[in-house]
């Protein structure tokens, strides 16, 4: 075989081999963090590891905020069924019964451990302390 052909030849594996590997580890990267996202009733209906991080979204059930000193315990909803949720740390300002609302962590005993929090607004949303005049 030509010495030019052989190491072309050599030279398309070796790439073919490095971007085989790169796939590779990208996608395992992705795999590694993903996280799930979930309703309570789309919850209700699967079943998932107690190891498995995934998200819960809803809104949070009027009457059912419980605070104690960090820790708060709230039930989320989407007005079929819901789910107790704990958290242990500070919730975002825009957090208050009846509003939505993202958790992100783990269930364990139908009760969800959140490690994050975050509440959602609608599209007509503005800061509380900012004031602008409307010309209507």
């Amino acid at each position: 075989m030509n010495p030019i052909r052989k190491k072309r030849i050599f030279n398309i594996v070796l790439v073919l081999l490095f971007s085989i590997s790169g796939i590779t580890l990208i996608l395992y990267s992705l795999n590694s963090k993903l996280d799930y996202f979930f309703t309570p009733t789309e919850l209700s209906k699967v079943e998932i590891p107690d190891d498995k991080r995934i998200k819960i979204g809803g809104m949070v059930l009027e009457g059912s905020v419980i605070r104690k000193e960090s820790k708060i315990i709230f039930t989320v909803t989407d007005y079929e069924n819901f789910i107790n949720v704990e958290f242990n740390g500070i919730v975002p300002d825009l957090f208050q019964e009846g509003s939505g609302v993202v958790t992100l962590g783990f269930l364990r005993n139908e009760i969800f451990y959140a490690e994050e929090v975050l509440a959602k607004h609608d599209e007509n949303y503005m800061p509380p302390n900012l004031n602008i005049k409307n010309d209507n």
